[in-house]
């Protein structure tokens, strides 16, 4: 199973009950598919960086969900087919977040070791070595 990320852009005229109906559509395409939906973010109306078929505003809703790649096509086609969508996008997030895992990790072992590293000892400078003067008191 793999983790993906969904972002349509609704039509602005579309009514909310019309959006709503629609996301409860794309939950059960995932759920009945095997896969499972982690979240879903409706982030309302805004405006388009260009016009995409002569609206220049849209209502923006994130997908987060769980599942095999025959799922994710299913869920594109009907994206493609509805008249209510007019873009949309599908990033595959598991990689990228297994990488931040990691990174995450390797950042806290070097804090861990640089916390628990005893401070090295004062060495003395070049010149008081030459001069024989005993290193510095800390």
């Amino acid at each position: 199973m793999r983790i993906y990320e969904e972002l349509f852009i609704a039509k602005p005229d579309a009514p909310d009950e019309e959006v709503d109906q629609f996301i409860e559509q794309m939950k059960s395409v995932v759920t009945t598919a095997g896969g499972t939906v982690d979240k879903v973010d409706k982030w309302g109306k805004r405006r388009l960086a260009y016009r995409v078929d002569k609206y220049r505003e849209g209502a923006y809703v994130l997908f987060q969900f769980t599942s095999a790649p025959e799922t994710v096509k299913e869920f594109e086609r009907r994206l493609r087919v509805t008249d209510l969508v007019i873009k949309f996008l599908t990033v595959r997030i598991d990689e990228t977040l297994k990488r931040l895992e990691k990174r995450k990790k390797d950042r806290d072992k070097r804090a861990h070791r640089k916390a628990t590293a005893a401070p090295a000892p004062a060495q003395p400078s070049v010149a008081q070595q030459m001069l024989g003067e005993p290193a510095p008191a800390e």
